[in-house]
């Protein structure tokens, strides 16, 4: 039986011929590993640009976001489990709406005059699936309208070399600022999201995203150092941060909701390096 090697992130899944690697969204076919959820649709939604969180791109706009299944994460808070890793999300392959690359331009574009600018990549783990996002992104620039992508920037920086040159905008969550958090907690590399968030940086919008989960990376020390890295990227002190509310959820549901109080206490401390801070969920 064949089998392959996925390069899309640190994992570098060996996936026997017909199988799915850990994001569940990957197969072997033929020998090659390919994007097994390719246009394979869970959520398709108009939303404000606010909404993926973007604050400073376009603010005001809509944008139809569209979502497949899969995740290469394991956060156990996580809100989209039903499409991501859960038992039910590994189960949507067969059931996923196929929505080919120009028809989902198509729709964005029928939008346009309700105010739409394009289409966001969002929901699960959009690089997990890069080919679909890619293949789309081109037919929606085709359009003259913009691409979004929310990510949890876990992917080789080749991944983001052939997707920048068609993403306008993207929203990256950097979860913690520790290995320990990003590997024990996450099942991820914090290295890797580093890497990427920098080149994301010098090619397009970017904006982060940190959620606070008490008891894991809700320190003011932690804040002020991730908040520092940021200023050494490109775009630096401008680069906009989202300040995000836990709330008991999926498998973490052995603790109480954030303070709304430490929340705003910890963007004050980024506000001391960064010119926009914003919070959520409060």
């Amino acid at each position: 039986m064949s089998k392959a090697v996925c390069d899309v992130c640190f994992r570098h899944c060996v996936i026997q011929e017909g199988e799915t690697g850990f994001c569940g969204g990957r197969t072997c076919k033929d020998g090659k590993v390919v994007a097994g959820n390719y246009g394979r649709v869970t959520s398709l939604a108009i939303d404000p640009i606010e909404k993926k969180p973007l604050a400073r791109f376009n603010p005001g706009s809509l944008i139809v976001s569209v979502g497949s299944y899969g995740c290469n994460l394991r956060c156990p808070f996580c809100q989209n489990n039903s499409i991501s890793w859960s038992d039910e999300a590994m189960r949507l392959s067969d059931r996923a709406e196929y929505i080919d690359p120009e028809a989902l331009a198509d729709i964005a574009e029928s939008y346009r005059k309700r105010g739409n600018i394009g289409v966001a990549f969002t929901y699960n783990e959009p690089l997990i699936g890069y080919e679909f996002v890619l293949d789309t992104a081109r037919a929606v620039r085709e359009r003259g309208m913009k691409n979004v992508m929310v990510t949890n920037g876990t992917a080789e920086l080749h991944v983001l070399r052939e997707l920048l040159p068609y993403i306008d905008a993207m929203n990256i969550d950097l979860k913690g600022f520790t290995e320990h958090y990003y590997r024990d907690v996450l099942g991820g590399s914090l290295k890797q999201v580093l890497d990427f968030i920098e080149e994301a940086a010098s090619g397009c919008h970017v904006e982060l995203t940190t959620l606070i989960i008490p008891k894991e990376n809700d320190s003011k020390k932690e804040m002020q150092e991730l908040s520092s890295w940021i200023t050494s990227l490109p775009g630096g002190e401008s680069i906009p941060l989202h300040i995000s509310r836990f709330f008991p959820q999926f498998h973490m549901t052995d603790r109480e909701a954030t303070d709304v109080s430490h929340i705003y206490m910890l963007a004050e401390t980024a506000r001391e390096n960064l010119k926009y801070v914003y919070t959520g969920n409060c």
